[in-house]
């Protein structure tokens, strides 16, 4: 099976006047048959917002506009990608620690609110902060504080890691860790102006966490449940808005009752069946939201797209449930398809996320999406933006995988719903839709990783043709474009350029988009 990265080499072998034609291409869209509402399209400030949000106001801006920004360059192409969430690390303090906590590396230590002895010491974070306050005047309005390990002063080894693979708290510790999220949630509510919607206390719980990597803990099922019922009553008698995220899987298959893990499996059951020892689902401070990682489990693609399926028809099973993909980014082999390793800031990593966003959003029904490193500095395919590895300050890179995330964040927006569309007659080509009902928007993405041009044609459920009637505008990211602008006013076919995530917008206020 030929790979994608064999497959965008052969794109790049094709100059654009001697792409490959093809036969137009049927989209049939069937606005009445919807699917989930898109809640958010989100990226984590860990771990280099700590130093970066220190750095000189020209890069620091750059970077926040490139992420959050909704605004337009005079060319009228996007400034930014418009994330709808911020990920914010709310450390365990390991970078205070210093070379005492054990983690190698400096960049992977984080900084807590908390010191010694129950000491709050607010100044810390303030680079981070900063970048709080950029994704929010930049219209961002949805906030998710995540913790990879209790704060050390909570922990049984005083250390941001584990020890031997055994949660690093004990149960006579859960709540002085709750009334400390609790608290500073409050205060950067009313000292900082922003109010977190969501708090995630746990990450990837089946891994062990005991090699000094990062900061991390693991926790079973039971451990999880106990921990977020102890949150909820603080958050409870705090009356804090905020609502719980769990349970952040490893990996997808944890969702459901894998094999191994078995403490730690069958998630969906665990924490959202009324009949399971540790449903939490009725508890207010919980929001009916499964959430886990889309790590090792995107190749190859009929097995991504089987596994996703499994996912949407079990979350489907429990009423008023929903399914979040909360972390992605390019780890492992992938079945030999792509490897982790090696930094790209081109367009053959672009495809496969986009392919990746593709199969939860569609097969798994995922209402959000979230990347993990908005900035990383590391020699790896963890990032939106890449920088130096320097403290103080240096040089910074998009890459096309930011603006392919860019193809659905800055036009899928909160509310959002997607919606039905067949593809005939092009198996290679990735095709969602969805609609904007109160701004009578239709938006469209189309991955075409071939090494061909493919034309397209859009009709609705009645083979009518949707596009003749009205002016639809396309975004294009590819090997030389990173979401470029162009209007089609009236035309009947749309062409897609080879190695290309296209997002095809139309504002069209006519009677097929009364719905």
């Amino acid at each position: 099976m030929r790979t994608l990265l064999a497959t965008f080499i052969l794109c790049l072998c094709c100059e654009p006047g001697q792409a490959q034609q093809a036969e137009a291409i049927d989209l049939k869209v069937n606005l009445q048959k919807t699917f989930q509402t898109i809640e958010n399209f989100g990226a984590s400030d860990a771990w280099s917002c700590q130093f970066v949000g220190n750095w000189q106001d020209a890069a620091k801006n750059k970077m926040a506009d490139w992420l959050f920004s909704m605004d337009t360059l005079d060319n009228g192409n996007p400034k930014g990608i418009g994330l709808s969430l911020w990920r914010f690390n709310f450390g365990a303090g390991s970078r205070e620690q210093g070379d005492s906590s054990g983690i190698r590396d400096e960049w992977r230590r984080a900084s807590s609110f908390l010191e010694k002895k129950g000491v709050y010491n607010w100044q810390q974070q303030k680079a981070q902060l900063w970048f709080l306050h950029a994704a929010k005047q930049r219209g961002v309005k949805l906030f998710l504080g995540f913790f990879n390990s209790p704060p050390v002063e909570f922990t049984r080894n005083k250390k941001a890691f584990a020890h031997k693979g055994v949660c690093n708290i004990a149960p006579d510790q859960y709540r002085a860790f709750a009334v400390y999220a609790t608290r500073t949630l409050k205060h950067i509510k009313q000292q900082e102006g922003i109010t977190f919607n969501y708090l995630s206390p746990v990450n990837e719980p089946q891994w062990d966490w005991s090699d000094g990597g990062q900061e991390g803990s693991p926790y079973t099922n039971r451990e999880i449940s106990e921990l977020a019922k102890t949150f909820n009553t603080v958050l409870q008698e705090n009356m804090v808005s905020t609502k719980l995220i769990i349970p952040e899987s490893g990996q997808l298959q944890y969702l459901l009752n894998s094999r191994d893990r078995m403490l730690k499996n069958n998630q969906v059951a665990a924490f959202f069946n009324d009949s399971s020892a540790g449903f939490v689902g009725h508890l207010p401070s919980v929001e009916p939201v499964v959430a886990s990682h889309s790590y090792f489990t995107s190749s190859p693609y009929p097995a991504a797209i089987r596994i996703r399926d499994n996912i949407s028809r079990k979350v489907a099973e429990i009423k008023g449930l929903r399914y979040w993909q909360t972390e992605y980014s390019v780890l492992g082999d992938n079945a030999g398809e792509i490897n982790g390793w090696g930094r790209d800031t081109g367009i053959a990593t672009a495809l496969y996320v986009a392919k990746v966003i593709h199969a939860d959003l569609v097969a798994g029904n995922a209402a959000a999406w979230q990347w993990w490193l908005a900035i990383s500095p590391y020699d790896y395919k963890d990032g939106l933006i890449y920088i130096d590895k320097n403290k103080e300050a240096g040089r910074y890179y998009d890459s096309k995988t930011l603006w392919a995330l860019g193809n659905y964040s800055r036009f899928v927006r909160p509310g959002m719903q997607r919606v039905a569309v067949n593809v005939s007659g092009a198996d290679s080509l990735l095709v969602s839709a969805y609609k904007d009902g109160i701004n009578h928007k239709l938006v469209f993405i189309i991955i075409n990783a071939t090494a061909k041009e493919q034309k397209l044609r859009f009709i609705d459920q009645n083979s009518r043709s949707i596009f003749t009637k009205q002016d639809w505008v396309t975004y294009t990211t590819s090997a030389s474009q990173q979401l470029e602008k162009k209007r089609y006013p009236s035309e009947s076919v749309i062409r897609v350029l080879p190695g290309s995530i296209v997002t095809l917008e139309s504002g069209y206020k006519g009677s097929f988009f009364r719905f």
